[in-house]
């Protein structure tokens, strides 16, 4: 199956090169590197499969969305921070407007239309959906070896909210448990509910989306703080993201690792859970086995000041893959608008970043297949 899937790839990477780009050409004139990966993650991302057809409407007709989720994809590749460069960049390049689906520039929406239709796309998890089939149709009959997780931080330009406790929670006292007893549920952390019944969509409303205050140590040993967001990926071998998900910057990566790997379960098939030592938990190697994996997590000696344990030979050379996880969460940032986040709210920040990702995710699926 999976020599078939990487056959069937290679055949549409060929087909590109060979038959549309120059058709193409003679058509639009000579296509840069960036119209070329355009069409091509345009190409296999298929974004308008995931658009309802719209018939006939009482009143002024809406503007073509197809045209405008093919945009916020260029704008992905083209790397561009603002709605405002991008209406201006489809004005000047011929062959970017007519590769999203104008043939004028005079047929180009002002940038409200283009605000509310993004809205509307970030409602319909719209970029999430064309992800998760793109991750159907080429990365679901492989056998992935490893699974690499890990978070990044998502500065965003917004308030932070302060959540105050609740007045009850701080003055009630807390009934002691007796020996032997099991735990309540309002007794038990988030890790603890995930991994005794909950289902994926009550783990998912768990989570906190609000913009908060994150802070975490970095390879030089230095706190750092943002304010805003954090993103959780799981990345296949060949740098390849599989799923992901946005929470708050404060919230620990241990509390992810649950629902994600749910997810990720859902949509391919693995062999290895490649994590940091920020995922250390029992409960957490726990739950990857019991969807068939085998967790290769560092280890924290806290109690005697050792640090990290070393791993064993066999062990150790599998985690060097998880470096895929930072190359990606690098690449989606430099070169994909993960640094060029200008929309506020959990649901228009994730709608950004997942354009980025899909964007992402076809340049390297045909990387691999090349």
């Amino acid at each position: 199956m999976e020599t078939r899937l990487f056959e069937l790839l290679t055949q549409f990477g060929q087909i590109l090169q060979k038959h549309l780009f120059p058709r193409l050409e003679e058509e639009l004139g000579p296509l840069t590197d960036r119209h070329r990966q355009l069409v091509a993650v345009l190409g296999l991302a298929n974004v308008e499969a995931m658009i309802p057809w719209r018939g006939a409407q009482v009143g002024r007709p809406r503007q073509d969305r197809v045209a405008i989720a093919r945009s916020f994809v260029a704008k992905a590749v083209w790397n561009l921070g603002t709605t405002r460069a991008l209406i201006d960049l489809l004005k000047a390049d011929t062959r970017m407007r007519r590769i999203c689906g104008w043939e004028r520039a005079t047929q180009i929406p002002d940038e409200t239309i283009f605000s509310r239709a993004f809205g509307e796309f970030a409602r319909t998890e719209l970029p999430q959906r064309v992800h998760e089939a793109l991750i159907a149709k080429t990365q679901k009959e492989r056998l992935i070896g490893h699974i690499s997780r890990d978070a990044t931080a998502i500065v965003a330009r917004e308030v932070a909210v302060k959540v105050a406790p609740q007045p009850e929670a701080v003055t009630a006292r807390k009934p002691r448990r007796k020996r032997g007893e099991p735990k309540r549920v309002e007794q038990m952390t988030r890790l603890e509910r995930q991994t005794t019944g909950m289902t994926l969509k009550e783990m998912l409303a768990d989570l906190p989306r609000h913009c908060a205050i994150g802070c975490k140590t970095n390879s030089q040993g230095h706190k750092e703080k943002w304010r805003g967001y954090k993103l959780h990926i799981d990345v296949a071998d060949g740098q390849i993201p599989i799923s992901a998900l946005l929470t708050s910057a404060s919230l620990h990566d241990s509390q992810v690792a649950v629902p994600l790997a749910t997810v990720t379960a859902q949509r391919v098939t693995s062999l290895y859970d490649l994590m940091d030592s920020a995922y250390d938990s029992k409960l957490i190697r726990q739950y990857s086995r019991s969807l068939g994996h085998v967790p290769i997590i560092e280890k924290v000696e806290r109690r005697s000041g050792i640090g990290i344990v070393p791993m064993v030979a066999h062990e150790a050379a599998r985690y060097n893959e998880r470096t895929g996880v930072e190359r990606v969460n690098g690449r989606l940032k430099d070169e994909f608008g993960g640094r060029q986040v200008r929309v506020r709210g959990a649901v228009k920040v994730m709608a950004h970043l997942m354009f980025g990702l899909v964007a992402l995710t076809v340049d390297e699926i045909l990387r691999l297949c090349t």
